[in-house]
């Protein structure tokens, strides 16, 4: 089904400022601004209409299929998630789990390693993206925080997914069949502004 014309508005809050700069046909490169800190987006080749108007961010798009209401949708949630970025920010708590070996999470600088999972020689190590801050809170809480949701959520998911473990290497508890496997892993087990 075809749709002539959409439009979304989305209201800058109050303490925020946002620039958008058309910087092709269709590219658009948005810089967001608040007390928490700064957030830049680049769109490139979108179907959608990007401008600024009385306070507000309006979204248009010409001739909408089902796949132009999507890439509307999302530039939407992008700019909302941006806005609570830098006027709360995000924080994801993740838990260190383990029965027999103690995993040992430490911070060297931009690196986050973890060694002893499983009992592996072998230590994990993952880069701290820019503007992500990364935090112990004794051997089995990690905080990671920042204004950006999708590098903050991706970094939680990579810390998550550094010690998943997959077909067979997921052996059962004492060798027996039939248990639950190995917990053994690290685990977002929730997410919160940072500020309220």
């Amino acid at each position: 089904m075809h749709v002539a014309y959409a439009r979304e508005e989305l209201e800058v809050p109050q303490g925020v400022s946002i620039n958008v700069e058309r910087v092709g046909p269709f590219d658009y490169k948005i810089v967001v601004k608040g007390p928490m800190g700064s957030i830049e987006r680049t769109y490139k080749n979108v179907p959608v209409a990007i401008s600024l108007s009385d306070g507000k961010v309006v979204l248009e798009v010409f001739g909408a299929r089902k796949r132009e209401y999507a890439i509307l949708g999302a530039i939407k949630g992008e700019l909302k998630n941006a806005f609570l970025g830098v006027t709360k920010g995000w924080r994801y708590k993740l838990k260190v789990i383990y029965t027999h070996f103690p995993m040992l999470v430490k911070i060297q600088g931009n690196q986050l390693s973890i060694e002893n999972f499983l009992g592996r020689k072998s230590k994990i190590i993952l880069e701290i993206p820019k503007g992500v801050k990364v935090q112990l809170q004794g051997k089995e809480d990690i905080i990671v925080e920042g204004v950006d949701k999708d590098v903050v959520s991706q970094f939680a998911a990579n810390i998550e997914r550094a010690v998943e473990l997959h077909g067979d290497e997921r052996p059962s508890p004492h060798g027996r069949e039939g248990g639950l496997g190995v917990i053994d892993g690290i685990y977002v087990v929730g997410y919160e502004h940072i500020k309220d």
